[in-house]
Parts: structure tokens; sequence; C-alpha cells
């Protein structure tokens, strides 16, 4: 299976090469920072199946929390594209909205809905965990 993706602009291109690992929604604050306020679409891969085709990323990492996410964006346009969490070593975690094809996605969870919103929705079908699931 070959996905591939990219930042709005277009300097930045992916492709995946591996299966995914987990397909899920996050709530958490961080997430509805970095989205607006909804919750984040990810789908996580093995990192050794990710590689970026054209351009390159810029990284954030917030330097006043112990264990801090690398997030991977685009310099040009902004987007959001990837990030790296000390929580799944050997991961990268993919923005949904940065694939080439979404429709592919299917969230299997819901994580961190301690921080759901009202105005967030959980699919009926899929399993809702409080903070992260052990």
């Amino acid at each position: 299976m070959k996905i591939a993706g990219g930042c709005y602009c277009g300097a930045v291109r992916y492709e995946i090469t591996s299966e995914a690992q987990a397909s899920l929604q996050c709530h958490c604050r961080e997430c509805q920072y970095i989205s607006g306020g909804n919750p984040a679409a990810l789908m996580i891969f093995p990192l050794e199946g990710f590689q970026l085709t054209s351009g390159e990323m810029k990284q954030f990492r917030r330097s006043d929390l112990e264990r801090p996410v690398t997030r991977h964006f685009c310099e040009n346009c902004g987007t959001g594209v990837a990030s790296e969490t000390p929580s799944r070593p050997g991961s990268i975690v993919i923005k949904v909205g940065t694939l080439d094809d979404p429709s592919i996605f299917a969230p299997a969870v819901a994580i961190f809905t301690c921080d759901k919103q009202d105005f967030h929705h959980i699919p009926e079908d899929i399993t809702a965990f409080d903070k992260r699931p052990g």
C-alpha cells in the first residue's frame, strides 16, 4: 500500500509505504489548539515507512514541557503535516487532512475525550477513552 499526501501549497510532499498502526480522533486541548477547535483526525504509521518526496518540514517543540511532541509543518503555508510523540517512538502521526485521499480514514477510537467540547462529534461505533488508552 502506498499513501501520498502533502501540504496546502504543495511545497511539502510525502509517501507512506507501511500499514497504519492506528486511526483515531484526538480531542485533547493541544490538538484543539492546533486544529483551530476541532478534534484532530490522525493516522499513525511506522516512521520507517514515511518519506518526504519534496520540500522540507520545519519543526516546533514546546520547551516548557518535559516530554514535548515534535510538530512538523510546511514553512511556506503553515500546514501541520505530522508529529512525533515520545509516547509512540518510531512512529509518525499524520494529519488526515494532508492525505491525497482522506477518505481512507476511518477512526477506530477517540482519545482524550475528557477535553471534548459539546460541538465535537464522536461516531457511535467507535470506542472512546477519557485519556490515552493503556
